[in-house]
């Protein structure tokens, strides 16, 4: 009796367990919020620029920019026709990748040699300028899990000092803080860089397959070009 007296009084004077512990809101918005610093905000502008980076890349990026079917079909006909006059001024006025080489080769049209070479360097200046377009995807996607590591080891020493204020007694509630900080950067950069690296992959693939296409044309039209002081020229 006696003994059933004392656990009763011990339950009576101890809080309930769901009461001794208070309730932490669990979810992305709350851990977004308890973890907003600097690095979140670095994480964020990243993911605004890499949001308009791959809007650029879907508007821009397409086999028919790098080699539009019209342009490319009436330069084709032009050449096979020995239309070259009239070639010179349409593509010295055009801007497609085909017209900027072949414009090129026709300034350089002293010899068979320097017309290859002026082609030459035009056409990797084009290649350049394409893969210049999604490079900064590829930027992006690095830094992003190198900022996501900077903010978990702030969010580290946020625990660690916490801990040693308390002077090696902190409990786990005094520690969430930190630990949260620094697994929730972490998690924001891996979800900048995936994305990001994978609109880079399957873009650059694009760029790589065409812009190769386009400078095999060009060099087999730069070498139907007529060299000036020739006949057909």
């Amino acid at each position: 009796m006696r003994r059933t007296l004392f656990a009763a009084a011990i339950l009576a004077a101890s809080p309930p367990l769901a009461m001794a512990q208070a309730p932490t809101a669990t979810g992305i918005w709350p851990l977004f919020v308890q973890s907003f610093d600097f690095f979140t905000i670095l994480l964020l502008a990243g993911s605004v620029a890499a949001g308009a980076y791959i809007f650029r890349a879907m508007v821009e990026v397409r086999p028919g920019a790098i080699l539009p079917p019209d342009r490319t079909r009436a330069i084709q006909d032009m050449v096979k026709q020995g239309r070259f006059a009239e070639l010179r001024g349409y593509v010295e006025k055009d801007g497609s990748f085909l017209s900027r080489v072949l414009a090129a080769a026709f300034a350089q049209g002293s010899s068979r040699d320097s017309m290859r070479e002026g082609a030459e360097m035009a056409a990797s200046e084009q290649v350049a300028g394409w893969f210049r377009r999604i490079e900064p995807l590829n930027v992006i996607g690095n830094l992003g899990p190198l900022v996501g590591l900077a903010g978990t080891v702030w969010g580290m020493i946020l625990a660690f000092t916490t801990l040693g204020q308390a002077g090696g007694q902190a409990g786990p509630s005094d520690l969430s803080l930190g630990i949260s900080k620094a697994l929730f950067h972490t998690l924001l950069g891996l979800c900048l860089a995936i994305p990001c690296l994978l609109v880079f992959g399957f873009y650059r693939s694009i760029v790589d397959r065409h812009c190769t296409r386009a400078m095999v044309m060009a060099a087999d039209l730069v070498e139907k070009l007529p060299v000036e002081g020739s006949p057909k020229a």
